[in-house]
């Protein structure tokens, strides 16, 4: 390959609807592999144990791609999230409050629905936190696939709506389903955060920048990892810490420069690479079979494609009347309605909490099946009404330049 055709494809990977495309592909082949001959194969590679065992890093390739790999897209999330809290749409308080409120109505509608449908269930506990969560990788991929003429804005909240919602799941993972934290572990990995935002208060950077910074980013996934809490948290942590503010003279902050070399290695690698890991289940037609009677499967699908959107709308009305947040600019309700439906996209994170919910396999297996379908339909429902409001502001765009 010439250094042109490498830069040509880098550039494509930037482009959020390629990345798109590549990872639905993945999820797509995945799903077609877990339910072919070859699926043993590919349970077998997922399951295989790597690492040192002394570190406690003798980890499942499934757990380095959710707990590793995955932390880099969470990095390139932190760091578009502080980019937009500072210099962005949401350095206004109350704009910035609206998706905190919005993500906290679709976690308690969800959780409330799922508990009411599923409550007295056997083994049916826990299912109400399956639907908490939103897949950051799958909405955005949607949203930039099928609206493209959409305001930045929609993509903003979208994006702010699911980091709240997945660090609400991680949280509620560290507390419900966690049997231990290490504090230990954790001040470690606050200290090692303190560090890092001093550096880059400190502006330091030059030829020893990755030298220093790699190193430090990597201790404090470790420690973060070791004290039972889900590492991608320290991903999102590390950016929302690195500066993205210029100085005089100053090409480019630090942000911008690590952004413009990770994100074509997320996109065209790290995301498609975990939707290959985590989108292979494996179909039965007893599972399917039990999606409409069991009340689990019944829950988690209506939580999700119904629960979601509710909760995030009325979060956001609620707040907004309440004067505690705002709406972006060029925003209207109908906007914040559609991004309440891709919401319900809960796959992969809801995928890890159904995996830890339920203690038997039977249930596992219905659980994963109805997260699928129910992201799926999630996806399918908000891609039409998302196309719709996209050709809406495609012909208000012509009309304005016709005037």
């Amino acid at each position: 390959m010439t250094r042109q055709a490498f830069d040509d494809a880098v550039q494509y990977l930037r482009t959020e609807t390629i990345g798109g495309l590549v990872m639905l592909g993945a999820a797509v082949l995945a799903l077609i592999i877990a339910n072919t001959p070859w699926r043993s194969a590919y349970h077998s590679i997922l399951g295989t144990e790597i690492g040192p065992a002394a570190l406690h890093l003798d980890l499942t390739v499934s757990e380095w791609i959710s707990d590793g790999l995955l932390a880099i897209f969470f990095f390139v999330v932190g760091l578009e999230l502080k980019r937009e809290l500072v210099i962005g749409q949401l350095r206004s308080v109350k704009r910035a409050m609206l998706p905190v409120f919005a993500a906290f109505g679709g976690m308690l509608v969800p959780a409330l629905i799922a508990f009411s449908i599923s409550h007295g269930a056997p083994g049916a506990e826990k299912a109400w936190a399956v639907p908490l969560a939103t897949d950051i990788a799958f909405a955005v991929a949607v949203l930039a696939i099928i609206a493209s003429n959409l305001p930045s804005g929609v993509r903003v909240f979208l994006l702010s709506v699911a980091v709240v919602d997945d660090l609400g799941a991680i949280i509620v993972i560290a507390t419900v389903f966690t049997t231990g934290v290490s504090f230990l572990s954790l001040g470690i990995a606050a200290v090692l955060l303190v560090g890092y935002a001093a550096l880059q208060k400190l502006r330091f950077q030059g030829a020893l920048t990755a030298i220093l910074y790699i190193p430090l980013g990597l201790a404090v996934w470790y420690f973060v990892h070791n004290s039972g809490i889900h590492a991608t948290i320290a991903a999102v942590a590390l950016g929302l810490l690195t500066r993205v503010k210029g100085d005089p003279g100053e090409e480019d902050p630090p942000a911008v420069r690590i952004e413009h070399l990770v994100q074509p290695f997320s996109s065209g690698f790290v995301v498609p690479i975990f939707a290959l890991g985590a989108a292979g289940v494996t179909l039965s037609g007893g599972d399917l079979a039990r999606l409409f009677t069991d009340p689990v499967a019944i829950a988690i699908m209506v939580g999700l494609v119904f629960g979601k959107p509710i909760g995030v709308f009325l979060g956001s009305f609620v707040s907004v009347k309440a004067r505690l947040a705002a709406l972006p600019r060029n925003l209207d309700w109908s906007d914040i309605a559609s991004v309440g439906l891709i919401a319900g996209i809960g796959f992969t994170v809801s995928l890890l909490i159904a995996e830890l919910a339920f203690d038997d396999e039977a249930h596992i297996a219905v659980a994963k099946t109805a997260v699928l379908l129910a992201s799926a339909i999630a996806s399918v429902i908000g891609a039409v009404v998302l196309r719709f409001r996209s050709r809406r502001y495609a012909h208000m765009a012509d009309e304005t330049g016709s005037d």
